[in-house]
This record gives C-alpha cells, sequence and structure tokens, in this order.
C-alpha cells in the first residue's frame, strides 16, 4: 500500500465532500426560491423577474453537482478495491494483462474529466472573465452581512472551480494597504453586463431590487430601479439605495446600466 495511493484517496474524498457541500448549497436555494414560488406565484408574470431562469439553472447545477458525485465515487471504489487485499486462499486475485490496465486507467481519467455540456459551458463562460471586472461576494457564508465589490479577475481554475479575483481599490478601512486578492467560489461571483452593449442587459423595472455599485465607490449595495436604462437616452438606471437616507428621503442616484446586476436570493446588507 503505496503513499501516494492513500493520498489519492484523501484528494478523492475531499471533492467529494466539496460536491456535497455544494451540493447542499444549491438545495438551499432551490427550497428558497421554491418558497417564495408558492407563497407568491405571480412573481413570475412580472416584467423581468427570472425566478424561473433562476430555477432552472440551480436544476441543472444540481445535476451537474449529482453526476460529478457519482463518478468521484466510482473512482474512490475502484481505488479502494485496488489496495484490499486477496480473497481468502482458492480464490486468487485475477492478473490485470498490461492492455486491460491501460484501458482501466483511461476509464478513470476520462471518468473524472468528463462533464456535462451545460457545466462545461458554465466553466468555459468562467475562463472567458480573465481580465474582466466582476461583482464579487468577499464574505464567507455564515457571515452576518454580504459585501460586493468590484473585483478584477486574475484566473479561474476548472478543477476546483474557484476564481482569483484582485480588488484594486481597498477602502479606508482595509486592514492591509494596496490591493488584496481573493479565492472564491463560482457562486461568489456575478458578470457585468457589457459595457459597450446595453441592449444585452436586462431590463429591470420600476420597483425591482437589485445590487448596483454605488456611486464614487467600488462597493455594491441593494437598490430599487426608480426608472429603467432603456427609457433613458444616457443608459444609465435611476436607483434608491437602501440605508441611504438623507433630510428623512432617499436620494435618487443615477447609475450606469452596466455596474448593475440582480441581486442574489437571500442577500444581507
Amino acid at each position: 500500500m503505496s503513499s501516494p495511493d492513500i493520498l489519492a484517496i484523501l484528494e478523492n474524498s475531499k471533492e467529494l465532500d466539496r460536491l456535497r457541500k455544494d451540493q447542499e448549497d444549491i438545495l438551499s436555494e432551490i427550497n428558497k426560491l421554491h418558497k417564495k414560488l408558492q407563497a407568491t406565484p405571480e412573481v413570475v408574470e412580472k416584467p423581468g423577474d427570472s425566478s424561473l431562469s433562476r430555477l432552472k439553472l440551480l436544476y441543472t447545477q444540481a445535476k451537474d453537482l449529482s453526476d460529478s458525485e457519482a463518478n468521484i465515487s466510482n473512482i474512490l471504489i475502484g481505488q479502494l478495491d485496488a489496495l484490499l487485499p486477496p480473497g481468502p486462499q482458492g480464490q486468487p486475485r485475477r492478473r490485470i494483462e498490461g492492455n486491460e490496465q491501460k484501458r482501466k486507467r483511461v476509464k478513470t481519467e476520462s471518468d473524472i474529466s468528463r462533464l456535462t455540456p451545460s457545466m462545461r459551458n458554465q466553466l468555459e463562460a468562467c475562463a472567458s472573465l480573465k481580465g474582466e471586472q466582476v461583482a464579487a461576494r468577499v464574505t464567507p457564508r455564515n457571515a452576518d452581512k454580504d459585501e460586493w465589490f468590484v473585483v478584477k479577475v486574475i484566473h479561474f481554475d476548472k478543477e476546483s472551480k474557484e476564481f482569483e479575483v484582485l480588488d484594486e481599490e481597498p477602502g479606508d478601512d482595509e486592514e492591509s494597504s494596496g490591493q488584496r486578492q481573493y479565492k472564491l467560489p463560482m457562486g461568489n461571483i456575478i458578470p457585468f453586463p457589457k459595457s459597450n452593449d446595453p441592449s444585452s442587459a436586462p431590463d429591470f423595472p420600476p420597483g425591482k431590487h437589485v445590487l448596483a455599485v454605488y456611486p464614487g465607490t467600488t462597493a455594491l449595495y441593494k437598490a430599487t430601479v426608480v426608472q429603467g436604462h432603456r427609457r433613458r437616452k444616457t443608459d444609465d438606471y435611476v436607483l434608491e439605495f437602501d440605508d441611504d437616507e438623507e433630510d428623512g428621503s432617499l436620494p435618487q442616484r443615477t447609475v450606469p446600466f452596466h455596474k448593475v446586476v440582480p441581486l442574489p436570493e437571500g442577500h444581507r446588507q
């Protein structure tokens, strides 16, 4: 029994744990959306509502994670079988010939890399964000508040499904001066609309809650749409930010359409 074999089993066990945790997170999001739709089914008929497309995406992610879990489980079973001692005397283990051993190894490697088309497309889309600015949640899931910043994508690892991002303009209250780097899962990243193509951006209707970059900063906060960008010649939204009260009222602020994204489910501010 060699150390590399044990290390491979441990690595796959960690990957299995990560997949199951991701599945739990996705199922939690699905349950929240189910409750929302059960309570207010008419919401899907409102212009700009993305509940059904969001639900479809979550189910697709859940299926992909389930397929990946099955693949890793099969690989672990094969690895453990290879390390188990031979059976009782009189039942010798069959010797695996060279070509068959190669075929088995190739099959195992293909199981690891096998992805559904939807997941493969999703990974390619994430990789294409390199060099782009995106919205990123830099706080963990169990934090009291969600903090979202504008960051630059440095790299996306298709194996770990993690983004490496750079906060180019940390605030004055940061503990360390200078730029900061983060490693974040896919669920913590929201791409911005293309700044040169207003027609491709979502058209959030008045009254819709969104996440937007507060003017003059690189931080994103919850806001309510007052006027949509397609009704203005400047392609800007008019928004009212939560907790932005001045003289007893919420001022209306102008934000470029490419700095406004959907409000994540369960956002805490």
